[in-house]
């Protein structure tokens, strides 16, 4: 039986870790590399293919999702996997069993070891952290420094209390779609006379409809990760994506899965239904006004897979405040939360006002009412 997350150097017995530049394994204390393929051999990497769902057949009169789970048991691999469990938020962390007690990501207090992952599925893929920490703190520099309406003192008196490198596990849904949209437009013309102003508007009834391709569209499952937030660091390149090595792992933090593939669905079926109308949609050109009436869509040989993404967190402190922040760790997109200085955004409200009142008083001389 193979351990989970405990490489030793075979040169001086350190820990290994995945070197973000090299994408290699590397020893921090003899600087030993290796080679991803050399220690494949300590994962049984699962390649079972997912059913097909039906064929679709002729057109439904309401939408239709119907999703084949798709997952691998750890076949026991889970005996050298812990649980850390955070007594403030209740957050989930897969360590080894070597993980010392360490800090929550999500809220920052202690947590401790609490059971093992009876139940839980292996991921199927694993997209490896392509930026490490250094890049991580130059891009919340970066962010702070450029949000205008950010405290003066806050990007002086933030303070980085905690930095983790974390894999948050997504499930993965692929299909094709077939989808149909009725649209209501109008094209609104006017003109004027020496009496009179006009208006004409012409009101259309238009149909759209196709089949589109849905690659590895991403939902979270973990419920501490709000939908919102990992949906803004997106996209990711899938095309990076991995077979699943619990090497990758070294050195960094795993969330483990409390949203499984089922509750997930519901997710995936929204935004997937929107992504189709919005699809459709840029399709309708040249109108006034467009406004959607009636939309179908229905999945077709839909499969979903597991895997995890790479997220750099962040917690800092400013006035007592705790602010957290979100950078992808394969692209580097970066968001979160600032305060806000009301000081300088009244400043722009006035000089606006001020700037509209000179524009009225110019108008107003120039029409001879003042």
């Amino acid at each position: 039986m193979s351990d989970l997350l405990d490489y030793k150097c075979p040169n001086c017995g350190g820990a290994l870790e995945f070197d973000t530049a090299l994408q290699k394994m590397k020893c921090p204390f003899c600087d030993s590399t290796f080679e991803m393929s050399e220690l494949e051999q300590k994962d049984d990497v699962l390649n079972q293919p997912a059913e097909q769902a039906p064929a679709f057949e002729g057109a439904p009169k309401q939408d239709e999702f119907n999703w084949n789970d798709a997952g691998q048991d750890w076949n026991g691999e889970d005996e050298n996997m812990s649980v850390f469990v955070c007594n403030s938020c209740g957050g989930e962390i897969v360590g080894d069993t070597n993980t010392a007690a360490t800090s929550c990501p999500y809220c920052g207090n202690p947590v401790v070891m609490s059971g093992r992952l009876s139940g839980m599925l292996k991921p199927d893929y694993v997209i490896p952290f392509q930026l490490d920490k250094k890049a991580a703190k130059a891009k919340l520099k970066e962010y702070v420094t450029s949000k205008k309406f950010a405290p003066s003192t806050f990007k002086s008196e933030n303070k980085l209390e905690e930095i983790k490198g974390i894999y948050v596990p997504f499930w993965l849904f692929d299909s094709q779609i077939n989808a149909a949209v009725n649209y209501e437009a109008t094209k609104v013309r006017t003109w004027s006379d020496s009496k009179y102003n006009y208006t004409e508007t012409s009101v259309y009834d238009i149909y759209r409809s196709g089949r589109i391709k849905i690659d590895s569209l991403p939902v979270d499952g973990s419920s501490k990760m709000p939908d919102d937030l990992m949906e803004s660091i997106e996209p990711y390149d899938f095309s990076k994506a991995v077979n699943f090595q619990t090497a990758y792992l070294a050195g960094y933090l795993a969330d483990k899965y409390d949203v499984d593939m089922q509750a997930s669905v519901p997710r995936a079926n929204e935004r997937i239904k929107h992504s189709a109308e919005d699809t459709l949609r840029d399709t309708v050109v040249g109108y006034t006004s467009v406004t959607p009436k009636i939309s179908n869509v229905q999945l077709i040989n839909g499969v979903s897979k597991y895997a995890l993404y790479p997220v750099w967190l962040l917690n800092t402190s400013y006035k007592g405040e705790k602010y957290t922040f979100a950078m992808n760790g394969q692209t580097g997109k970066f968001v979160g939360n600032l305060p806000l200085d009301k000081g300088k955004l009244a400043g722009v409200c006035s000089g606006v006002a001020a700037g509209a009142a000179v524009i009225v008083f110019a108008v107003g001389r120039l029409l001879g009412f003042i």
